[in-house]
């Protein structure tokens, strides 16, 4: 497995925590409908996500802009698509997940995870330099091959 896919997959384990904790308490703490609290729980998690794949995933040492932001969270709108359908199928076809909705996120988050990546690899950050392990030399490959 290559090692910025596995850096990707650590970055979305944060992601997963904040997305699906956020919504938790959202539905539990604020009574909110989890279908609409859903898409401020993605929000939240695309920023924590866009910022440490910037830096850890993909080496991209510049500062910020918030127009990389926006393009990450437009490019990652069809893997949003995919993860928020699943999300939504598992909340209607599972009843209790409506009270548990961060198993809806997980499902989600396993859907759209090829999509994201092939996303943020190819597009996004697609100009970035491979942050090598130990003994390895650097890569513009967008895989790290």
């Amino acid at each position: 497995m290559n090692s910025r896919f596995l850096r990707f997959c650590l970055v979305g384990a944060g992601g997963f925590l904040v997305d699906a904790g956020l919504l938790q308490a959202l539905v539990t703490l604020a009574g909110a409908n989890p279908f609409v609290a859903r898409v401020a729980s993605f929000l939240a998690a695309a920023t924590f996500t866009w910022r440490l794949n910037r830096h850890f995933t993909f080496a991209i040492g510049q500062a910020a802009r918030g127009r990389e932001w926006a393009g990450y969270v437009a490019a990652m709108s069809l893997g949003a698509a995919v993860n928020y359908g699943a999300f939504a199928a598992t909340l209607l076809l599972m009843p209790f997940a409506l009270h548990q909705p961060w198993v809806g996120v997980a499902v989600g988050s396993v859907a759209g995870l090829a999509v994201n990546y092939l996303t943020s690899s190819r597009i996004v950050f697609r100009n970035c330099v491979v942050i090598p392990a130990r003994n390895e030399k650097p890569s513009e490959d967008p895989d790290g091959r």
